[in-house]
């Protein structure tokens, strides 16, 4: 399962890697070339959950927001955009509804635990514009009977500041995160050492990276946060 996994992942950071190897300004773009959905799903492998980031070498490919002091605004900031959510998602549970409107699942063949329906046109707005009723991504479950609605994904650009991202969805209450740091092999992933490679390899460094004959990738897509909004409190609805 693991193997089949990070062939398909590789696909993805090779993707990125043809974008940062083009030059300072492709690496620093934020346009639909680099799909921000797609590394999500890193997150949602056995033991790689939305509660469970640290996994392995995972937290070396993370980067998260500061978690700010809360303040009274903040937590009516944080409920409101909740509800928006709630009510804006709640005819997808009925996922052939999502389907119908351009959200497309991310490797649904992978037995993951969570799966990433994600709207692309939606993903190029989030980079000009926030939009809490407009998600990037839905979060789904697979069950019997096809898919459980279960939550969204909110995405920014990656050159955003931790202030641009508060002004979306407040970092006393949600952390946003990021995939950096990433070293890819570049040829025959199958054969490559998955315990130095990737997303939860022991290499974080270009210097590691360039001995192990690998590529370095400093960060794979934009920013991105997860919200439950059918789930009670706000540490469970901003999982964090």
């Amino acid at each position: 399962m693991k193997s089949a996994y990070r062939i398909s992942l590789f696909a993805l950071l090779a993707a990125s890697v043809a974008i940062a190897a083009a030059g300072p300004k492709s690496a620093n773009a934020d346009g639909p070339s680099a799909p921000p959905a797609g590394p999500a799903e890193m997150e949602t492998m056995p033991g790689m959950g939305p509660h469970d980031h640290h996994h392995g070498n995972m937290a070396l490919h993370m980067k998260w927001t500061t978690l700010r002091a809360e303040t009274p605004d903040d937590r009516a900031r944080a409920d409101a955009l909740a509800a928006t959510l709630r009510a804006s998602i709640e005819k997808y549970k009925d996922w052939h509804v999502a389907m119908d409107e351009g959200y497309k699942p991310f490797h649904p063949e992978l037995p993951l635990a969570e799966y990433h329906f994600t709207n692309y046109g939606r993903a190029i707005e989030a980079m000009f514009h926030f939009d809490p009723a407009k998600p990037t991504s839905l979060l789904y479950k697979r069950t019997a009977e096809g898919w459980e609605l279960v939550g969204a994904m909110y995405t920014a650009p990656r050159r955003f500041s931790e202030d641009q991202l508060n002004e979306r969805v407040p970092l006393s209450v949600a952390r946003w995160h990021a995939h950096v740091n990433l070293c890819v092999p570049k040829a025959h992933p199958w054969l490559a050492d998955w315990t130095r490679f990737g997303p939860d390899g022991s290499i974080a460094t270009p210097e590691a990276c360039e001995a192990a004959g690998g590529r370095f990738v400093p960060q794979v897509f934009g920013w991105m946060v997860h919200a439950y909004p059918f789930e009670t409190g706000a540490d469970k609805i901003w999982a964090r």
